[in-house]
C-alpha cells in the first residue's frame, strides 16, 4: 500500500488569502498547503479521503486517472465541497462514484448538493452513497477500520489501513479508540498550530498524542500557517515526528 497525502493545510490552505506572513510568502514548498486530503493506493485500487476545495487540483496533481471511492471524515467545507468534480470519473467508468460516510454526513451531502440527487439530468455529477459507522468494511478490496474522534464536540471518523492511521480535525480520542490505532506503525494526525483550540489538538497535544500511540513514524496534518516555517518547526520536533507536507508519499 501506499499513501500519498494531496494536501496537508487547514480549512483556508497555505498560503491565506491576503495573508503576508513569514509563511504564507515563503519559497518553500512545504510551506504551501492545499486543504486536508490523502489518496491511498493498494494495487489497482484508488480511493480518496476527502474531497474538499481542492479536490479537481489534487486529483490533476497527482495525476489520477481513476478513482474506486471516496472516504469522507466528516461534513464541514473543507473536507467533502470538492464532491461535483466526481463527473469526469463518472465519464471515464460509466458508473456512479461510490462516497462514504457516516449517515449524518450523507444527509449534509444531500442538502448542499441537492441537484445531485434529485431528478437525473444529464452532466450531473453521479454518486452512491454508503453508509458507515465504526464497524470495519471492505472498500475495493481494502480492509478500513473507522476510528471514532472527536473535532470538537463533533463525532467524525479517522481511518485505520493495516499499519497505517489517518486521523484528521482531531480534539479529543477515547480510551476504547485509542485502542483501535495503537500497533499502527504510521501515524498521521492533525496538529493546527501552537495555542490551544477548541476543536483542534496544538502541537503539543498532538505529540502527547503521538507519545502515547508510539508509532514507529508520525507525520502532522492539518496544519495553520500560524504555525510557523516548515524549516523552523521541523527541527524543534521530537525524533519520529515529523511535519507533513503535499506530495508526501508513505509506502506501508
Amino acid at each position: 500500500m501506499k499513501l500519498i497525502l494531496l494536501g496537508t493545510g487547514t480549512s483556508q490552505g497555505v498560503p491565506v488569502i491576503g495573508c503576508e506572513c513569514a509563511v504564507c510568502t515563503s519559497d518553500d514548498p512545504r510551506d504551501r498547503r492545499l486543504r486536508s486530503s490523502a489518496l491511498l493506493i493498494d494495487g489497482e485500487a484508488q480511493i480518496v479521503i476527502d474531497a474538499g476545495p481542492d479536490f479537481r487540483q489534487q486529483m490533476l496533481r497527482a495525476r489520477v486517472r481513476r478513482l474506486d471511492g471516496i472516504l469522507l471524515t466528516h461534513e464541514h467545507n473543507d473536507h467533502v465541497i470538492g464532491i461535483d468534480d466526481v463527473r469526469p470519473f463518472n465519464f471515464s467508468t460509466g458508473h456512479p462514484m461510490r462516497v462514504y460516510a457516516q449517515p449524518r454526513v450523507a444527509d449534509q451531502l444531500k442538502k448542499r448538493f441537492e441537484y445531485i440527487f434529485g431528478e437525473p439530468v444529464p452532466g450531473v455529477p453521479r454518486i452512491e452513497l454508503m453508509h458507515i459507522g465504526t464497524e470495519p468494511f471492505d472498500m475495493s478490496g481494502i480492509s478500513v477500520q473507522p476510528v471514532e474522534i472527536m473535532h470538537g464536540r463533533l463525532p467524525i471518523l479517522g481511518f485505520r489501513f493495516g499499519d497505517l492511521t489517518y486521523l484528521t480535525d482531531v480534539k479529543t480520542i477515547s480510551p476504547n479508540e485509542t485502542e483501535k490505532i495503537k500497533g499502527s506503525k504510521y501515524l498521521i494526525t492533525s496538529a493546527l498550530h501552537h495555542k490551544e483550540h477548541p476543536a483542534h489538538m496544538n502541537l503539543e497535544e498532538a505529540l502527547a498524542f503521538v507519545a502515547e500511540v508510539a508509532p514507529q513514524h508520525a507525520w502532522l496534518t492539518h496544519i495553520s500557517h500560524h504555525m510557523g516555517l516548515a524549516a523552523e518547526v521541523e527541527p524543534q520536533l521530537p525524533p519520529g515526528v515529523s511535519l507533513a507536507y503535499d506530495g508526501l508519499e508513505i509506502g506501508f
